[in-house]
C-alpha cells in the first residue's frame, strides 16, 4: 500500500462528494465500487458518498448513461454527508462544487478537487464525456492509493 493511512480496522475510507450527490459523485461511487471489486479490495476499502445539499433523486441523464456501462443507479438515493464522515476518510474527491470544511483534519485527509462539469441537464454526449472522465479519475485514484499492493 502507498502512503494512505488505514483505519484501526485496516480499512481505507474514500469519499466522493458534490453538492447534490445526484450526478458526478454517484458515478464516481459506482466506478469506485467496481474498481474495488476488480482489484479484490472489498475487505480493505470503504466507499462513502454524499452531498452538502442532496437532491431528491439521481439525475435521469446520469442514470441513462451509467446503464450503458452496466451500472444501474436508478435505486440509489442522494444523501447528506457530514464533516465528521469526511474527516474520517483517508481520501476525499470533490467534483468541483463542494465547499468542504474539514477543520484541522484537512491536513490528514487527502482532498482532491476534480473540477468536473455538472451533468444535470446536459445532452447525452456531454454526460458520457463526464462519465468517462469520472471513470478515468477513479481508476487513477485507485492506482495512486494502492500502487504498492
Amino acid at each position: 500500500m502507498s502512503d494512505v493511512g488505514e483505519e484501526s480496522d485496516g480499512r481505507v475510507r474514500i469519499a466522493f462528494v458534490c453538492v447534490q450527490n445526484a450526478g458526478r459523485s454517484q458515478m464516481a461511487t459506482a466506478f469506485a465500487e467496481r474498481e474495488r471489486d476488480r482489484r479484490g479490495l472489498e475487505d480493505r476499502v470503504e466507499i462513502l458518498t454524499g452531498g452538502t445539499n442532496p437532491a431528491a433523486a439521481v439525475h435521469d441523464e446520469v442514470i441513462d448513461v451509467m446503464r450503458e456501462t452496466g451500472v444501474d443507479l436508478a435505486e440509489r438515493t442522494p444523501r447528506e454527508i457530514s464533516s465528521a464522515d469526511l474527516r474520517s476518510c483517508d481520501a476525499v474527491a470533490t467534483m468541483g462544487c463542494s465547499t468542504l470544511d474539514l477543520g484541522d483534519a484537512e491536513t490528514a485527509v487527502d482532498v482532491r478537487d476534480w473540477a468536473l462539469p455538472d451533468p444535470d441537464g446536459a445532452d447525452p454526449e456531454r454526460v458520457r464525456e463526464i462519465r468517462d472522465e469520472v471513470e478515468r479519475r477513479v481508476v487513477a485514484l485507485f492506482d495512486d492509493l494502492f500502487s504498492a499492493d
